[in-house]
């Protein structure tokens, strides 16, 4: 087995559970804009339009063919116009999704456990592609910032994952080097595949029959398992 000195986590869907806590952000602005009270379109099926609307906008920005504001915008004034609500609304309803979102602080099972664990013996980092001001304050709230020597962000590092240049600005901040690093998270393309292709080892957290185009060093369906691992 190798051994590793630095610890690479994948914070969305790794760490924290974005879905759960994602769905409480919405549901509570869903109500506050009193979009129950219109008639034409529940909670569940509000969500179930905004998720392509919002996964296509987050390729397009992968892509840098539009900005944060206009994702984060356009995500909610085509939702909207897509449920029949008023369009007018998507401002408001996009600062205060980013106001409130980071105040969730629910974290996946085993998490803290886990990082305790291994904080004693490793360096631990994130590297993520969610906002600046998004990700940092939830870490906060979360009490994730103890564990972490470095916070790498898409927007810190000029580049989102799976591109190489955010992993080689992640080794070089850190010191680390392809050798000592493992990549842990939940995303085969972002996570696992870039990491792969920076020489790197990864640990693919999947709990279902998901499929990767490579075989990754450690698959787990759950945290606890990195204790056994590493």
């Amino acid at each position: 087995m190798r051994k590793y000195k630095h610890l690479f986590f994948d914070l969305d869907r790794t760490l924290y559970d974005f879905d759960a806590n994602n769905r409480n952000t919405l549901h509570r602005l869903f109500h506050e804009f009193n979009f129950s009270d219109n008639g034409n379109v529940d909670f569940d099926t509000f969500m179930d339009i905004y998720r392509p609307i919002n996964l296509a906008l987050w390729e397009k920005y992968k892509r840098k063919e539009i900005s944060k504001e206009t994702l984060n915008l356009r995500r909610f004034a085509d939702t909207l116009k897509a449920c029949g609500l008023k369009e007018e609304f998507a401002g408001d309803f996009a600062s205060n999704y980013l106001k409130i979102s980071p105040s969730q602080k629910r974290l996946l099972p085993g998490t803290v456990s886990t990082l305790q664990y291994l904080s004693k013996s490793y360096k631990l980092h994130i590297i993520t592609n969610g906002f600046e001001e998004v990700q940092y304050p939830k870490m906060v709230r979360c009490g994730l910032m103890p564990f972490f020597r470095h916070i790498i962000t898409s927007e810190k590092a000029g580049a989102q994952k799976p591109a190489p240049e955010i992993f080689k600005y992640a080794l070089d901040l850190t010191g680390a080097s392809p050798e000592n690093a493992l990549m842990i998270g939940d995303d085969p393309v972002a996570d696992i595949e870039g990491a792969f292709r920076q020489g790197m080892d990864q640990a693919w957290l999947s709990a279902n029959d998901d499929a990767c185009t490579i075989t990754p060093t450690y698959r787990i369906a759950a945290l606890k398992e990195l204790i056994s691992i590493l």
